[in-house]
């Protein structure tokens, strides 16, 4: 197993990462999140070295790569979804992690600017969140810190997460960038 973890607020991450990564599961992760991984001693892969190619553009560009949707978006119960994937070298990702930049609390600030506005409009985290829930029954895509002890308890248990778990995940991430 395998989750991608990009997050702007980062409550409670490195607590759900250590969990996550004392249950096997593989941690992939962007810029910031990474770094803060790694320095609490976690093994954390940074998604430059999945996709091949660097975060650019000041981290405008970095999660918006087929190695990354692929990841999410592959149904695992198609064969030729699954057989594209080994002929890319894609590895699927299972728990996608992704909190938006904040936008409406930073247009909110007395004096924001537009260049400020404009910095804070999020592309690859709803791109990303729109794959991992499209293709709920594969994926799980936590967008809020609050979720966390509910899915690690239910992983803890299961060793995964049910249906109606994934399903609810994905209603509540279309409702989080709606």
């Amino acid at each position: 197993m395998q989750a991608l973890i990009s997050v702007s607020d980062k409550t409670g991450i490195v607590e759900l990462a250590q969990a996550l990564h004392d249950l096997g599961i593989g941690l992939v992760s962007t810029g910031g999140t990474a770094k803060l991984l790694a320095e609490k001693g976690l093994p954390v892969k940074e998604v430059a070295e999945v996709t091949g190619f660097p975060e650019m553009l000041d981290g405008r560009v970095k999660t918006l790569h087929p190695k990354v949707h692929g990841g999410l978006l592959a149904r695992r119960d198609v064969p030729e979804h699954m057989a594209a994937l080994a002929a890319h070298g894609i590895d699927t990702i299972d728990l996608l992690v992704v909190n938006l930049y904040p936008f409406v609390a930073t247009v909110a600030k007395p004096g924001c600017t537009l260049e400020d506005a404009i910095e804070n409009i999020d592309i690859g985290g709803p791109a990303m969140v729109r794959s991992a829930a499209k293709n709920w029954k594969d994926v799980a895509v936590l967008t809020d810190a609050g979720q966390y002890a509910t899915v690690l308890s239910e992983l803890k248990t299961n060793g995964k997460l049910s249906d109606s778990t994934r399903f609810a995940l994905a209603v509540a991430a279309f409702n989080a960038i709606s």
